[in-house]
C-alpha cells in the first residue's frame, strides 16, 4: 500500500494512471459503438457467413484491406467502401469496431454497386 501511495503521489504515476484510464475509456467507447454501426438485417443472420459492405469516411487503402482480411475475403473496393465476403456473424463486431468504420451493411447484389 505504501508503494501504491508513493506511485500515485508522484507526477509520473498520475500521468500513467491517466493514460491507462484514457486508453480503457477509448476501448470501451469503441466496443459500445460497434453494434450501432451494424445493419439490423445482419444481426438476424444466424450462424451462416454473410457478405457485407463496409463503409469508411475516406477511400480505403492497403492498410484497411489488410485489417478486413482477418474477418473474411475482400472482394473489392470502390470509393468509400470495401466488399467483404464470408464474414462470420460473430466477427461482425470486430469489423465494425475500428473508429474509421462508419457502417456495415449487407452486400448489395446489384451490378455496378
Amino acid at each position: 500500500m505504501r508503494l501504491w501511495r508513493a506511485f500515485i503521489g508522484s507526477p509520473k504515476g498520475r500521468v500513467l494512471v491517466a493514460a491507462v484510464a484514457c486508453y480503457c475509456a477509448w476501448q470501451g467507447y469503441l466496443t459500445l459503438r460497434a453494434p450501432g454501426k451494424i445493419a439490423p438485417s445482419l444481426r438476424r443472420a444466424g450462424d451462416r457467413a454473410v457478405d457485407v459492405t463496409v463503409t469508411l469516411p475516406f477511400p480505403p487503402e492497403r492498410f484497411h484491406v489488410l485489417v478486413f482480411q482477418r474477418f473474411g475475403r475482400v472482394a473489392g473496393t470502390n470509393e468509400h467502401q470495401v466488399e467483404l465476403r464470408g464474414v462470420r456473424p460473430s466477427d461482425l463486431r470486430g469489423v465494425a469496431r475500428p473508429y474509421w468504420v462508419t457502417r456495415v451493411e449487407p452486400l448489395s447484389r446489384e451490378p455496378g454497386r
